[in-house]
């Protein structure tokens, strides 16, 4: 019988990968809603407020893409330190994975702020936004050491396999987040309306409530964070393990805001209310894709157990019913959207190109969902065997060899449109090379493993 350490190595595979998805699934989710939300009421506020908001998306999937990369090294380092029985390894993995996330995304934070008006300046935002989108980031930047923290830390919790814990803790922050939003945006009794500044605030106070919440969790029930002082070679051993993986994963999420974010300069020359309405393009598909992000938070610490207890045919039937769920469900959420298409994006702005940009986003890249998905799967399986730079790679040809480069070909050709379907092609050909490269990746290590014995 397994132990609770390395308990994903044996039972159904369909039914561990379905309970563990189903917790997070509902957890991102709840936090995916609340960024609709939170577009929804600064939309209220004004086209101003909602194209500085637009503008500033891509810095923060840049900031929290950081912390799915240490999540992932985290995650995957604690995993198989599990699957082999290793528990004070885990331990101090955990704890070290902490303190590293603190020091990186302290220093991130300092230079974000610093570089506010140069860097937004670049991204071709208006003079007349820099005053919002200046405010807004700096909230928001103050807040990034502990919404990353918090991050690294339910990666520990799920390397275990145990996703309710974290789960649970994101739909509690969301909560809290939706009802602060009204409250700080607008202004209620001796509480001044902040307007942009209210959803930056709302949103600090509900992810520090997250890193309270996990910080206390990892010490009393799962054992995974240590008080005491760490040693010097171990705490350097343990960051090195960590960003083996934590340093390509990051870079491979870092690569797809990059890529929105020249996207969204080149959809800037359109004027703000476009950028506006792929901003709020932006929310909807990440509302849609919550699946995925669920699916790929829990592959890694599942294929990183089993590598650890040497079952290769449980890897490899995980990626392919990961696979197939994918592009079912892809195909379910395009006809979605393209049906919601007329009525979803007059729910965020009442200006007319803002509405027209949402609208051909949603009828043009949903069709690729599927494939998107399973990209991001089996990216987070490379990160889960310690082996990140296929992911990198893939990563790299979605983005900079396919995506940005024909998006800037098809805009001159078939304006906004052009970009929109550059996007869904990037997606559909990577789908296809990163599950064919994974189901490689995993049987070369298996492979591998047996000659040495």
């Amino acid at each position: 019988m397994a132990t609770r350490e390395s308990r994903l190595a044996s039972g159904p595979v369909g039914k561990h990968l379905t309970d563990m998805t189903v917790p997070v699934l509902f957890g991102i989710a709840t936090m995916m809603g609340q960024s609709l939300i939170d577009a929804w009421f600064i939309g209220q506020v004004g086209v101003d407020e909602l194209a500085a908001y637009g503008f500033g998306f891509p810095i923060l999937m840049i900031v929290t893409s950081v912390a799915i990369g240490l999540g992932a090294g985290t995650s995957s380092v604690v995993a198989r330190a599990l699957g082999s029985g290793n528990r004070r390894r885990a331990r101090r993995l955990s704890t070290d994975a902490m303190i590293l996330s603190f020091a990186i995304t302290g220093i991130i934070a300092a230079v974000g702020i610093v570089s506010i008006d140069p860097l937004f300046r670049l991204l071709g935002a208006p003079d007349s936004l820099l005053p919002l989108i200046r405010s807004f980031m700096t909230i928001l930047y103050l807040g990034v050491p502990f919404i990353v923290v918090g991050m690294v830390g339910m990666s520990s919790m799920r390397a275990t396999g145990d996703t309710r814990l974290p789960g649970t803790l994101m739909v509690l922050a969301s909560v809290l987040n939706v009802i602060l939003d009204p409250i700080l945006i607008f202004g209620v009794g001796p509480i001044p309306a902040m307007g942009l500044d209210g959803a930056a605030m709302a949103s600090l106070i509900a992810r520090g409530t997250i890193f309270l919440g996990t910080v206390y969790f990892l010490r009393t029930r799962l054992r995974l964070l240590s008080l005491s002082r760490p040693k010097r070679d171990v705490m350097l051993s343990s960051w090195r393990d960590v960003l083996h993986v934590g340093l390509p994963a990051a870079g491979t999420n870092v690569i797809v805001p990059l890529g929105a974010t020249l996207v969204t300069a080149m959809i800037a020359s359109y004027g703000p209310a476009a950028v506006a309405g792929f901003g709020v393009a932006s929310r909807i598909e990440s509302m849609m894709l919550v699946i995925y992000y669920a699916m790929s938070s829990i592959i890694g610490p599942f294929v990183g157990q089993n590598l650890a207890a040497g079952k290769e045919d449980r890897i490899l039937r995980s990626l392919r019913l990961s696979m197939l769920f994918c592009l079912g469900s892809g195909l379910a959420i395009a006809l979605l959207l393209a049906l919601l298409s007329g009525l979803l994006p007059g729910l965020f702005s009442e200006d007319e190109q803002a509405i027209a940009v949402t609208r051909l986003f949603l009828l043009t890249v949903p069709i690729s969902y599927g494939a998107y998905g399973v990209v991001m799967v089996m990216n987070a399986a490379f990160n889960g065997v310690g082996e990140p730079m296929p992911g990198v790679l893939v990563s790299l040809v979605r983005i900079l060899v396919l995506y940005v480069p024909i998006a800037l070909v098809a805009m001159q050709l078939f304006d906004v449109i052009g970009i929109f379907a550059a996007y869904a092609v990037a997606n559909i050909l990577t789908g296809v090379l990163a599950y064919g490269w994974a189901r490689s990746t995993v049987q070369r290590l298996f492979a591998a493993s047996a000659q040495r014995r």
